[in-house]
């Protein structure tokens, strides 16, 4: 203001005052407290003078001035209404249950009363949930189902923590709801993380009450053992006392395990009768016992590890062995099967599980392909479980303590099971113009014939290898017409003269499981017709492969029994970890890994092999059941596996049929491109940019084309999975599939650019039927077969020469290995030696070591005794030199005082007549000594030889 006044030209009086109070401000700067209110009122009376100058000379700012301030103070008033009307407090909250319910709803969040009615019952159930959570209220019908079934035994109390006034909100801190903890007396909180479902939550409520299962009888005894969850079985005798020793915590034990691990798959038992205790090796009160199938079971440690709840659950978790293992993926982001796949191959079995029914007989079968597929060493507790899990009349069941092997009777003759595998046949085989599957089977005796009675019951992978080799080589015992009948040959094998193997070969058509008479499977002349002259542009569907189980539907005759899957595991190199689902919650997995969406049954089994990137899936037709079960795992493991990988594919009913591109599917890629004419095929995905550029070429190519002599097709591989044959390594591929050349499939030039007249170049140089083979334009002629059978005999003979050579390399290598191996068995040897060496040396270090530290510190102790002892001696030569310097002082005093006495004794007896001599002979004036005072050279010549006698003295 002052500086627009001052800006209107000339200055008043009122300025000159205004200057001249400026001006009187450091005159009076001496006084410290008024100087501030001082310059203040100065700056006011400042302003007022220069808002009143303004007004008189320029009014109409004044006046803009008032009304911009007066519209400020509107607005920041109508503002600050505003937000108080958008303020509102929360509503206070309401019940989350109903009044009827079983269920008691602390609605506003109080904690203090949760806790204390928690403190007068035996098992407590809290609810914590927040009433906008749609889990939450997922939950809430489940817990009341759970409640009505329980509420006379358990209370259930539903705490809303999401209340801000409430005590809950203010002490817990939780991260999701809804979350459910479970106390029993004092033990707890027990978290329970499984599926909200009310049967699930009932069963681990029920677990929580009963963590003890009673086990009073021998049968009791062999369900518990049987079971495929590890067990942990307490024997205590309640003879004594109505609560032995160590009963206490065992039982807080199995409270630890449901804590720790909500899925419960340790179970805890415990046993009051001595004599069934003594068959699981229990003899004293109070001992522990972990069974396990495979490995030796063990009993707790008492004198190693102290006997408290927390070491108990911890050695039986670290010990436990898991037969099959439960995966519930909670739906959201997780590493679960991503770690269980890293294993090896692994096994999905879907099951319809209802965890409160008393009995699980799917599961007991699949138990038992367990135990069987894991029992390497044929024990005999396993078998006895197997007889139990069978509902077999066994034995009285004897001690399960580790038994000394019995000696084993002589085998029969001949191998009543022998191992066979399916040997699917490829097409360049001779066979396979016939037979397409043989039966082939290791360990067969052509009349009985063995020299010795050592048997072979289980079949290895070289014994398999060594048959299939022998079978290629003899295959013409097999060149035969097709018939209705199996074809079965004994041929001896090249390694053992004794060794007989048999083979039986079929011709199978696809989609059958039992035998057909097809007039396609029939020739009317004994020769040969090969597929391919075919002159119509098509070809036949391929043949299915005949899986394992399907093996008692095609052979009859050649029904084995199960001895060849028991220990399957230790047999080969994809050995498959076993895990169960529950159909009812995860049914979503087994569609996306093949299952169909409309069955009837929610059962579902596929193998998983993501080192191999490839999954199989058993046949939906067929039962999950044990049968099925072990044939599925016997035909993943066999060395030639005739399982399939399962592809996965878009639906091939969402794309329309009337299009200038054929989309191609999974399902439609065999009828689409290898059935039918000229087929030009593009490999395109969603994410690929390049791809949608090429849409407008195949458009016009499609429109430029006949198209019933020449399809234009594409195929997401994104979405749609292909036999490996059939793949590319990039996008976007073209390949070009001629009409009756499937086999002879081109690919587009990568350094061609795909435009118009390129593809039809492409397409007009390969479709040309010039460029075809010969023998693909005339039939084929009996001297052309002749050269055909000559040509595959010189191959059969080039095979053998090959294999020859192949075994000659492999008897060399295994001398190699042999060598290799003894080397390193001589460098183990070596590095055990270094090994103990290292250890005797560390040793003897460490000795030196402590024995160096050991001098170390008397070699400081004995230093400050010596610096002690040279402190005290200088300290005694000070105090001496001391002494001896006041000595020589005393001795120069005393010999001064005895010649003082002295010479006072003389002068008294010589006193007159020196008087009168001195007077007689001396003039009066010649000056006279004292007689006190003895002579300097007798003083110096004292201190002389005092000196010399400290000298000798120091």
């Amino acid at each position: 203001m002052s500086e627009c006044g001052g800006r209107g030209g000339g200055s008043s009086s009122d300025d000159a005052e205004d200057e001249g109070g400026g001006g009187g401000g450091p005159a009076g700067s001496g006084s410290l407290s008024p100087a501030p209110a001082a310059s203040s009122e100065g700056r006011l009376r400042r302003g007022l003078r220069g808002a009143s100058l303004m007004a008189r000379r320029r009014p109409e700012l004044l006046c803009g001035a008032v009304a911009l301030g007066c519209a400020l103070l509107l607005a920041l008033k109508f503002t600050c209404s505003r937000a108080k009307d958008v303020i509102i407090p929360a509503k206070p909250p309401v019940s989350f249950f109903s009044s009827r319910s079983p269920v008691l709803d602390l609605f506003q969040g109080q904690l203090d009363y949760a806790e204390h009615i928690r403190q007068d019952s035996e098992v407590v159930l809290l609810f914590f949930y927040a009433p906008w959570c749609g889990q939450s209220i997922a939950a809430r019908a489940e817990i009341e189902q759970v409640a009505s079934q329980l509420s006379d035994q358990v209370l259930f109390v539903a705490v809303n923590c999401w209340w801000n006034q409430g005590k809950c909100r203010k002490q817990k801190h939780f991260f999701y709801f809804p979350v459910i903890y479970l106390y029993h007396r004092s033990f707890g909180p027990i978290e329970y993380k499984g599926p909200m479902s009310a049967v699930y939550i009932e069963k681990f409520v029920r677990r929580v009450m009963k963590p003890l299962l009673y086990i009073p009888s021998q049968s009791e005894l062999l369900d518990f053992l049987s079971n495929y969850e590890p067990g942990v079985l307490g024997y205590f005798e309640f003879s004594g006392s109505p609560q032995p020793p160590g009963y206490l915590t065992f039982f807080t034990s199995a409270l630890h395990s449901l804590k720790k691990d909500y899925l419960g798959t340790v179970r805890f038992g415990v046993i009051t009768n001595k004599h069934l205790a003594k068959l699981v090796s229990l003899v004293h009160s109070g001992s522990v016992y972990l069974h396990r199938h495979f490995n030796t079971s063990l009993v707790f440690p008492r004198e190693v590890i102290n006997y408290t709840a927390e070491n108990i659950y911890k050695w039986a978790l670290e010990n436990r062995e898991l037969l099959l293992r439960w995966l519930r993926p909670h739906g959201g982001k997780s590493l679960l099967l991503n770690n269980e796949l890293k294993k090896g191959p692994a096994l999905f079995v879907f099951i319809p599980f209802n965890p409160l029914a008393e009995s699980h007989p799917l599961i007991d079968e699949i138990t038992e392909v367990a135990l069987e597929y894991n029992n390497c060493h044929g024990d005999q507790v396993v078998e006895r479980l197997l007889q139990h899990l069978r509902r077999v009349d066994a034995p009285v069941f004897k001690s399960l303590a580790p038994e000394p092997p019995a000696q084993l009777p002589d085998p029969p003759l001949i191998t009543e099971s022998p191992c066979c595998n399916t040997v699917v046949l490829p097409q360049w085989h001779s066979i396979s113009r016939t037979h397409n599957v043989c039966e082939l089977c290791v360990n067969q005796t052509a009349g009985g014939l063995r020299p010795s009675s050592v048997g072979m019951p289980q079949c290895s992978f070289f014994e398999m290898a060594a048959a299939l080799d022998s079978f290629y080589l003899k295959e013409q015992t097999f060149y035969h017409v097709a018939s209705d009948s199996i074809e079965c040959r004994n041929f001896l094998s090249f390694y053992s003269p004794f060794s007989y193997y048999t083979a039986c070969c079929r011709t199978i058509n696809r989609g059958v499981t039992g035998f057909i008479d097809s007039e396609q499977d029939v020739f009317e002349t004994p020769t040969i017709a090969f597929s391919s002259l075919e002159k119509k542009c098509e070809i036949d569907t391929p043949s299915s492969v005949p899986h394992i189980e399907e093996n008692r539907y095609l052979f009859p005759e050649l029904d084995v029994d199960n001895t060849s899957f028991i220990g399957l595991s230790c047999r080969t190199n994809k050995t498959l970890n076993i895990y169960l689902l529950d159909s009812n919650l995860f049914w979503l997995y087994a569609e996306r890994l093949g299952a169909p969406s409309t069955a009837r049954v929610k059962g579902f089994a596929a193998i998983v092999d993501v080192k191999e990137e490839s999954h199989y899936v058993l046949d939906p037709k067929q039962a999950l059941m044990k049968f099925t079960l072990e044939s599925f795992i016997q035909n993943f493991s066999v060395l030639y596996s005739p399982l399939k990988r399962h592809l996965i594919g878009s639906d091939s009913s969402q794309f329309p049929s009337q299009r200038l591109i054929t989309e191609v599917t999974t399902d439609t890629f065999w009828e689409v491109v290898l059935q039918k004419q000229d087929v030009l095929l593009l490999y395109y995905a969603q994410w690929c940019g390049f791809c949608p550029a090429l849409n407008h070429i195949f458009i016009q190519l499609a429109r430029l084309l006949p198209a019933d002599t020449f399809t234009v097709a594409r195929i997401d591989v994104s979405q749609n999975d292909l036999p490996w044959e059939f793949m590319v390594d990039r996008l976007p591929t073209v390949l070009f599939f001629p009409c009756n050349r499937k086999d002879l499939s081109v690919k587009y030039p990568e350094d061609l650019p795909i435009t118009l007249p390129n593809l039809l170049r492409f397409i007009l140089h390969h479709s040309d039927p010039a460029s075809a083979p010969q023998n693909l334009v005339n039939p084929p002629t009996k001297e052309c077969l002749q050269r055909e059978a000559v040509l595959q005999q010189g191959h059969i003979s080039h095979l053998e020469r090959e294999i020859q050579k192949l075994r000659a390399e492999i008897s060399a290598l295994q001398q190699a290995q042999g060598q290799v191996e003894a080397r390193l068995s001589s460098a183990r040897r070596d590095e055990q030696q270094l090994r103990r060496q290292q250890h005797t040396l560390e040793r003897q270090h460490s000795l030196l070591q402590l024995h160096s530290e050991q001098l170390q510190a008397l070699y400081e102790q004995k230093t400050r005794e010596l610096e002690e002892v040279a402190r005290k001696l200088q300290e005694l030569a000070d105090a001496s030199e001391n002494l001896l310097t006041e000595n020589t002082w005393l001795k120069i005093l005393v010999a001064t005082m005895e010649q003082k006495l002295e010479g006072r004794d003389g002068a008294e007896d010589r006193a007159p007549l020196d008087e009168v001599r001195l007077d007689y002979h001396k003039p009066s004036g010649a000056p006279r000594l004292p007689a006190s005072t003895p002579p300097p050279s007798n003083v110096s010549s004292t201190l002389a030889s005092e000196r010399s006698t400290e000298n000798r003295t120091d």
